[in-house]
């Protein structure tokens, strides 16, 4: 599975789901909400932050999957 944390971005009309340190796209949908399910499926698999981005680029939302830090707060 992946090392690197997933990123659920806007390119070129489609949503897609890259992995950091993986060249290129794992998958492309044509919603957002089919790409942002993918890709929480795949960072919780792989125990990685999964950062969803807005159209514009901007992270909207972040979400990690078991590989905090022990003294990170919350």
């Amino acid at each position: 599975m992946a090392d690197g944390d997933v990123h659920t971005v806007h390119k070129d009309g489609t949503w897609i789901n890259t992995i950091e340190g993986v060249d290129g796209p794992s998958e492309s949908f044509n919603t957002r909400e089919q790409a942002v399910s993918a890709g929480r499926e795949i960072a919780a698999a792989s125990r990685v932050e999964h950062l969803i981005h807005r159209e514009d680029g901007v992270i909207g939302e972040r979400n990690s999957y078991g590989n905090d830090p022990a003294d990170r707060p919350g």
